[in-house]
């Protein structure tokens, strides 16, 4: 990927992410006659999508990990055909593991948005 495709990718992403904060702008209430929308992004709004954020960290690193797991303990069994049982069984350890981390870092995520009000 191209340093020029990247910036397109990550300048899309951040107008995807931004998009319903103008969309659900509210008025200032000045006239009727001369509304205008602002947007105002607020400790809360910001949360939430810090939220989002570090959940869906959270899901990629436990994707990338659990991948990594099973491209290593198939190139291991492929390698040593006879130690398939034990490196079944250290790879379903590690994928515990791995997923453990990763439903932490959701439950952090979650009580940063319902107790960090």
């Amino acid at each position: 990927m191209t340093t020029i495709s990247r910036i397109f990718v990550f300048g899309f992403a951040l107008l995807i992410l931004f998009l319903p904060a103008v969309a659900f702008a509210q008025s200032t209430g000045v006239d009727s006659a001369e509304q205008t929308t602002s947007i105002a992004l607020s400790k809360t709004s910001l949360g939430y999508l810090g939220v989002g954020i570090g959940a869906g960290l959270a899901a990629i690193g436990a994707g990338i990990g659990i991948g990594l797991i099973g491209s290593r303990a198939i190139e291991a069994i492929a390698r040593q055909p006879e130690m398939l049982g034990q490196l079944r069984a250290l790879m379903f350890i590690s994928a515990a593991f791995v997923e453990g981390v990763a439903l932490f870092a959701l439950v952090i995520c979650l009580l940063c948005l319902f107790i960090g009000k």
